[in-house]
Order: structure tokens, then C-alpha cells, then sequence
């Protein structure tokens, strides 16, 4: 537990240091709604398996003075207020106690980020408040799709054994560089530091080709899959863009996997395409390959992402 202790520490040290050096003196009444972002994953988008990693969302609303085709030069200047929920759940959602190769586990997260550049490097970083267990009802949720397709819900097993009702912080920190090759290219590596609900430290690599989510927009990335999810700029602009990317993590602690559960490395890769017309219709679709974080999963698990925009 102490050498925990000192790894949570030294991952929060770094987060709260930014967040309080950078700190913007620029008066809150003069912030305004700039856009929003969100997305959807699921493996019914993917490998169809309804497991582990199987459904999250995210959605984000920036507020800010305006925006200039990049972050601003100090974190405070830029605010994102961002919503998310997640289900995880064992290989098996209606398998007996003794098939249970990971906890069932429901989650829901408000958080407040803040996103700006120094010196060629983007930097988010940011709080979020994490409860989990029964109280999110998302298993209600989970169990009313299913029973409306026929799946048959999470067993008494399951349920038994789930993440229990808790209340956590998340603190996350991320930088990266965006790098042009071409008037339509980037390749963009960065790492990424996380401590509260999963303790982890990220470095990987997008790389974005085509006219759409490269240079001029300003893209989130989706805590679970790592697609980048487009806010703003570039909002009129119709064409595709092209992603691929991955990374890799040593973790160090995860409520989601308790005792000797947990895995501590992990991989994601992922792929995706980005499409607007000149109407402002517009979406994305995303693969992502998920390693294993579980001891005892002997393989990964592919999962969609998606996001339509639709004008009406």
C-alpha cells in the first residue's frame, strides 16, 4: 500500500502543479459555449461478443472566449465539462459464480478539463467524479436492452459479485505533439498519466490524414478506446479524415480489477474515418483492438465507436 500510495502521488503531483501554475486570470462572465463532442462505444459496433469493455459514453460541451483554430496558451482558458458512463462486464454476463473471470462493474463520471498549448505541446488535463456499483442503474439499463432483444440479462452470480457503490476522483493529464507531415497529415505522439479510479501511465501515437480532425479542430480522446472525438473547428468543412493510432499502459491500480485480478500492462490499437458533407451532416466510425487487462483473459476484444451529427 505505501509504494501505491507514493505512485498515486507522484501521478498527482505533476497534474495539480499544471493545473495551478497555469491557471487563467481571464474573468469567468466573459466565457462563452463554443461546441460540443460526444461519442459511443460498444462491441455491438465490433466483435458482437458483449463482454469486458462492452458499452461506454462520452459527451463534452467547451466553453471558452473563442476559438482559434488551436488551444489558447494558458489551461483555464479553454473549459470542457464532460459526461460519461461505462458498463464492463465478464466474459460471460449470465455464467455461474465459478465462470466469473472479472467483476461486473457499472460507472458514471462528471468531470472538469481544461485543454491549451505550450510550446508545440497540446496539454488536457483535468478532475473527474466517478461513482460506481447498483447506484449508477446502468445494469437496469443493461437489463431492459436485453430482455428487449432477447439476451438474456446478468445472472444473480454476477450481479453478486459486481463493484460495489463507491465515490472516487480521477485525475487525468495528457500531453502531446502534434507533428505535420503534409498540408493534410499529422502524427501526433503523447503520453498520459491517470490516478483515482485506475492509476495508469500511457504513451502511443495518432497519426490523421485528410481534411477532416488534423490541424485547426481540437480533438478529445475517449477514455476507454482512446478514439479522439472531434469538438471544434473545421465545423463547416465537408470531406474524410483518416485515423490510426495506439498505445500501450503500465497500470498500477484499478478498482475495477481488485487483488490479483489486474493486468498491469495493457494495449489499445484503433482505426477510424471521420465525414462531413457541406450541409454540416456528419459522423465517425472507429475500430479499436483492446488488449487484456484481466489475469486470466486469454484474448482481446475489438469494439466500435460512433458518433452522427444530423441537421434538422
Amino acid at each position: 500500500m505505501r509504494k501505491l500510495s507514493c505512485v498515486r502521488a507522484m501521478l498527482f503531483a505533476p497534474i495539480l502543479a499544471v493545473l495551478a501554475a497555469q491557471a487563467s486570470a481571464e474573468p469567468p462572465s466573459s466565457y462563452r459555449y463554443l461546441g460540443y463532442g460526444r461519442l459511443i462505444s460498444n462491441d455491438l459496433f465490433g466483435d458482437r461478443q458483449d463482454r469486458w469493455r462492452t458499452a461506454s459514453f462520452v459527451s463534452s460541451r467547451l466553453f471558452g472566449t473563442e476559438w482559434t483554430g488551436q488551444p489558447p496558451a494558458r489551461l483555464g482558458q479553454l473549459l470542457e465539462f464532460r459526461l460519461g458512463a461505462e458498463i464492463i462486464a465478464p466474459r460471460y454476463i449470465n455464467a455461474p459464480a465459478w465462470a466469473i473471470d472479472r467483476p461486473y462493474a457499472t460507472s458514471e463520471s462528471l468531470g472538469l478539463h481544461s485543454h491549451a498549448r505550450r510550446g508545440g505541446v497540446d496539454i488536457a488535463a483535468g478532475l473527474n467524479a466517478v461513482i460506481t456499483g447498483p447506484q449508477t442503474g446502468l445494469e437496469r439499463v443493461q437489463r431492459a436492452a436485453h430482455e428487449a432483444a432477447g439476451i438474456a440479462p446478468a445472472s444473480a452470480a454476477v450481479k453478486a459479485s459486481q463493484i460495489g457503490n463507491g465515490f472516487y476522483g480521477q485525475l487525468v493529464l495528457e500531453a502531446g505533439r502534434p507533428i505535420a507531415l503534409g498540408p493534410q497529415a499529422e502524427l501526433r505522439p503523447f503520453v498520459e498519466a491517470q490516478a483515482g479510479v485506475e492509476t495508469l501511465v500511457r504513451a502511443g501515437v495518432d497519426l490523421s490524414f485528410g481534411r477532416l480532425g488534423g490541424a485547426g479542430e481540437l480533438l478529445i480522446r475517449d477514455g476507454v478506446t482512446g478514439q479522439r472525438y472531434r469538438t471544434l473547428g473545421q465545423q463547416g468543412k465537408s470531406g474524410l479524415g483518416f485515423v490510426l493510432g495506439g498505445d500501450i499502459a503500465h497500470v498500477e491500480d484499478s478498482i475495477y480489477l481488485p487483488g490479483a485480478l489486474l493486468r498491469q500492462d495493457r494495449t489499445r490499437l484503433r482505426a477510424g474515418l471521420h465525414f462531413q458533407n457541406k450541409s454540416g451532416y456528419a459522423g465517425f466510425y472507429g475500430v479499436t483492438w483492446l488488449g487484456p487487462e484481466a489475469q486470466g483473459q486469454g484474448e482481446g476484444q475489438l469494439v466500435g465507436s460512433l458518433r452522427i451529427k444530423l441537421n434538422f
